[in-house]
């Protein structure tokens, strides 16, 4: 009775060191690993005429697991505060709520540094529609990561935005 009680304690151990090292190894492996982590973007390229460079003060980006959640003020000056929103200029309003971008979702990387996104909130509608993605190639390098636009839910970028993104934890 002890030693039928010994073996099944023993393999029972035994299946579940190999379950938690397969857990463990399939994590590991897994793509999205590289970009797992809090990040602040630290500098935004905008190619065109006139290109313009951000380095944004209120950023920050959340990769786990197959979720991410983006929250950025694109503007290196401080907004401009709106007493009553309902009285405010469509100016007013452009000016404080312009420079916002938000969204969240899933995404999923594939070979040769590519990431796809697919919001499931945005402060962009579009970025929501059934079939809209952004795609961007990506690269990291110690705790910086830099996100090349190739695709937006508007369609291939002309003139893709560059992001770099430092590693916060």
């Amino acid at each position: 009775m002890v030693t039928r009680s010994m073996a099944l304690v023993s393999s029972s151990t035994l299946v579940l060191a190999l379950i938690a090292g397969i857990s463990v190894t399939s994590s590991a492996q897994q793509p999205n690993a590289a970009l797992q982590g809090v990040w602040r973007t630290v500098e935004v390229v905008v190619p065109g005429t006139p290109a313009r460079t951000h380095r944004p003060d209120a950023t920050l980006a959340i990769f786990h697991g197959r979720h991410y959640s983006r929250v950025e003020v694109h503007a290196e000056q401080p907004r401009p505060l709106i007493a009553n929103p309902a009285g405010a200029s469509a100016d007013q309003l452009r000016a404080s709520w312009g420079p916002f971008f938000a969204e969240a979702g899933t995404f999923e990387v594939s070979g040769g540094g590519v990431m796809t996104m697919h919001a499931t909130v945005a402060k962009n509608p579009a970025a929501m529609q059934d079939g809209a993605s952004s795609v961007y190639k990506y690269r990291r390098e110690g705790d910086t990561l830099t996100l090349t636009e190739v695709r937006t839910p508007a369609g291939p970028s002309a003139h893709p935005v560059t992001v770099t993104l430092a590693r916060v934890e």
